[in-house]
Formats: C-alpha cells, structure tokens, sequence
C-alpha cells in the first residue's frame, strides 16, 4: 500500500453548540484554520475529537463535513474506535462511505485484551477494508497496549500502515521503530506532543499532536524544519510547543485544548459532560502559556 502517514496531523476537536449538537459551521472554519497554517492531514473523531461522544449518524455527518472541506487538501484520517470488533468494522464502513483516507482504530477500551486477541482483532478489521489503517496504542487511556512485538506482526498486513504511540513512554516508540525497521510500508506517528522532534531523529515520521490545534504553525514547524535539516530550528519549535502540552494537564482532557481555542477566537464550545470547564486560575495560567507563546 502506498499510503505513508506522515507530518503533524491534528486530531481536530469537535465543536459543539451551547445544547451540546455539532457545530458544523466552526467545524468547517477550524479545518480551513488549520490547512492554512501548514498542517499535514486533519484527523476528526480522534480522543480530542470526543470521539466517544457520538452515534454512528453523528459520526457519518462529522465525517462527511471533514471530507467536504478538506477537498483533497490534506488527507483526512478518521478514528473508528469502539469496545467491539464488529462496532469498530461498522464505524470502518461508514469512513469509508463517505470518502476518508485512512483510518486510526484504538485499542478496545475497558476489556483488557491478550496479545493475542489484540493480534487477531486489528487483523479483523483490517481485513474488513481496503483503507489504509494506523493502529492508536493508548495505554494510559484504555489500560491496553500494544506490545511491539505484536506491533512487529501486525507491521507485515499490508494495509496496516502505522501506529501512533501516545503512552510518552519513550523506549516502548523507540521499540516499535527498532523492530519494524526496514518495512517502507509501515510508520511510527508520536502522539505525546513534547516528543515529537525525538521521534523524528529516531525515525517516526510525524505525529498526530493535540496541541496541534491549538499551534498548528508552531507544531508544523517541528516537522517542516526538520526536514528541511534545520535542526536547531525544529528544536525550538518543539521548546516552543512544550509549555502548551504541559499545560493539558490541568483539567480533564480535551478541556485545555477547546479553552485555547477560545482563547484564540474559535467559538468550539465546551467539552460534554462529564467533562468540567476549567476553573478560572487554569484559564489564567493557560492564557498566559498562550500569550508567551505569541498566540493571543
């Protein structure tokens, strides 16, 4: 398969009206936002998407409006996560349907799975499509995590084109580009935002950053620079996104990067509950993070 993720791709919020409905139109403007500051793909549904938020119907029109506005721009990767195979597959098609680029399927969440049943469940879906598919290994979020020796195996499927890594542990990524190096067909995405120009000089190929968002320019810059062999400057840029991740820790995510987003002048809404608004001194020391940052 030709298909090779790379650069920073950000997995785009979703936002929503004061009800709690999808706000199609600042949709939109978030994904003309976000192409226009030199992203490298948009990923809708992803965890800062809520993608557990929202029914299949939702999931559909969220995904159809991705496509629509991306226009062949960037690709459009799209998460198709659910507790179950045949819920994972069902959420495929409907990606499919409406015309993605490549999928990211999360490990099950809540059911701790076996190796072994991790192996055969992405088989499972990747057999299910044509699509490209990155696996989404989040330990901290679902108490699973692919093992890189399983990783090895799944590398070898051949729609099976990557894996993003969003543990922050920095010697399991560097094991997942150790053990499948050499196969062109298969790629390592970051998805802890302070690691990004660590995995690029190890060999990842980009990551699917959050605070991407928020920065797009100054997260772009990491990988752009970077390539172009400026490495002192692809290193300032990740110093200079560092502060912002550090700051999603206050609250429960995604609620710092909707805040920012406001903060920035995108009417995103809030997160749905249960998820709570941050509390005024979390706003006042993210307002200042941004304003360091030169972003407000």
């Amino acid at each position: 398969m030709n298909f090779k993720p790379r650069g920073i791709i950000p997995p785009i919020i979703t936002p929503l009206t004061s009800d709690g409905k999808f706000n199609e139109p600042i949709f939109r403007q978030m994904i003309n936002f976000l192409i226009s500051e030199g992203v490298h793909g948009i990923f809708p549904l992803g965890t800062t998407g809520e993608f557990y938020a929202f029914s299949p119907d939702e999931v559909r029109q969220i995904l159809k409006v991705a496509v629509e506005e991306a226009a062949g721009r960037v690709p459009v990767y799209a998460g198709a996560n659910h507790i179950t195979t045949r819920g994972v597959i069902e959420l495929v098609k409907i990606a499919e349907e409406v015309g993605v680029d490549v999928i990211s399927v999360l490990t099950p969440m809540f059911v701790s799975q076996t190796q072994e049943e991790l192996y055969e469940f992405y088989v499972s879906v990747a057999a299910s499509t044509k699509l490209p598919i990155i696996i989404y290994n989040n330990k901290p979020k679902t108490n699973v995590g692919v093992e890189p020796t399983t990783v090895a195996r799944l590398a070898k499927i051949d729609n099976i084109v990557g894996i993003k890594d969003s543990t922050g542990d920095f010697t399991n990524t560097e094991e997942y580009l150790r053990l499948t190096r050499g196969n062109d067909n298969f790629s390592v995405l970051l998805g802890r935002d302070t690691l990004i120009y660590a995995g690029l000089a190890y060999g990842a190929t980009g990551a699917i950053a959050s605070c991407a968002n928020i920065a797009p320019r100054i997260a772009a810059d990491i990988y752009d620079k970077y390539m172009e062999g400026d490495l002192k400057g692809s290193l300032e840029a990740q110093y200079q996104l560092a502060p912002l991740r550090i700051a999603t820790n206050m609250g429960t995510f995604p609620a710092v990067i909707k805040e920012g987003l406001v903060m920035r002048g995108f009417e995103v809404g809030k997160c749905l509950e249960p998820i709570a608004e941050l509390l005024p001194e979390q706003k006042e020391k993210l307002r200042k993070v941004l304003k360091e940052m030169n972003l407000i």
